[in-house]
Formats: structure tokens, C-alpha cells, sequence
């Protein structure tokens, strides 16, 4: 039982520390718009169905705005990056299924 549970726990630590790692690697290469790069991957993973990358890019997006101030985070900017992202899937599905047509 109690095996069970050490590695129920050390399974999660090991997901925290992966987001806490990327989170510090994005404000290390993105700087004020790591927030923004960690919102897109989120909606690029969520639109692809990925519901494990999508939380943790969310994750990663609420990293980055715990520990890093100069991160911009307007919520205007997001929306337009959800709506970007769309597009751009849309597009990508849309010429794989004209190259797999009959």
C-alpha cells in the first residue's frame, strides 16, 4: 500500500517539476511573452485533443505568471492567440485532407 502511494506521489512531483522546468525554460528564451508562448502551445495541444499537454501548458502558463513579473499577461492577447491558433489548425486540417482526397 504504502509502495503504491510513494509512487502515486513521486509520479506527480515528477509532472511538477516537468512544468516548473519548462515554465523556467520559456521566461529564460521568451522572456515577456513566455505567458503567451505557454497560452499558445495550451490551445495548440487542446485543438489537437491532448488533454495531458493541454494542462500542462496551462500549468506552465500559471508558472510564469507566479514567478515571472515582467511577463505580460493581457487576456485581450490570449484571446487572440486562441483564435490564431484556430486558424491555423483549421488551415493545417483542411490541406491533409485535400492531400488525402480521392
Amino acid at each position: 500500500m504504502f509502495t503504491a502511494i510513494r509512487r502515486w506521489v513521486e509520479h506527480r512531483r515528477a509532472i511538477r517539476r516537468r512544468w516548473q522546468a519548462d515554465a523556467r525554460r520559456l521566461i529564460l528564451a521568451e522572456e515577456v511573452n513566455a505567458y503567451y508562448e505557454a497560452q499558445r502551445r495550451a490551445t495548440r495541444a487542446r485543438l489537437q485533443g491532448d488533454a495531458g499537454e493541454f494542462y500542462h501548458w496551462a500549468k506552465v502558463a500559471a508558472e510564469v505568471g507566479r514567478i515571472a513579473p515582467q511577463a505580460a499577461m493581457d487576456i485581450d492577447a490570449v484571446r487572440a492567440i486562441v483564435a490564431e491558433e484556430g486558424v491555423r489548425t483549421r488551415a493545417v486540417r483542411n490541406r491533409t485532407l485535400r492531400s488525402n482526397g480521392p
